[in-house]
């Protein structure tokens, strides 16, 4: 049975703006200064494509659906594992290949890395304390 035929959409929808929302926050007013200075980019030179907000939204409507599938399978009482064990299995291990393979920083992987186990966590947090 599929979990999403009876699935809130609004609750869907909520964790999803909260996402965007808080990628907006992280990688602007709170730490957009940091990112961009760890990217060894200068304030006003990253000029994004056309389709990265698009894009960006589809990755967090996938984050977010997959994250209720999982939530769904496990049940609510362990969204906050649900939300860990995704961090640290799939996150992570992207995360350390911008140290190894790209060159980054490590400052700039703990930056990420931060953003990423705190955005799935506000996630989950929706997902099982807004049920119906």
């Amino acid at each position: 049975m599929c979990p999403f035929t009876h699935a809130n959409y609004v609750v869907l929808g909520a964790a999803i703006a909260a996402s965007f929302i808080f990628g907006f926050l992280w990688y602007g007013p709170l730490f957009g200064k940091t990112w961009a200075q760890l990217m060894g980019l200068k304030i006003g030179e990253c000029n994004p494509k056309p389709w990265a907000l698009p894009l960006t939204l589809f990755g967090v409507i996938l984050t977010t659906f997959v994250l209720a599938y999982y939530i769904n399978i496990y049940k609510p009482y362990c969204s906050f594992g649900a939300a860990f064990f995704i961090w640290l299995g799939f996150y992570l291990p992207t995360l350390f290949g911008t140290v190894t393979w790209e060159g980054k920083s490590w400052k700039l992987f703990a930056l990420n890395a931060t953003y990423s186990f705190l955005n799935l966590q506000l996630i989950a947090t929706i997902l099982t304390l807004w049920r119906t």
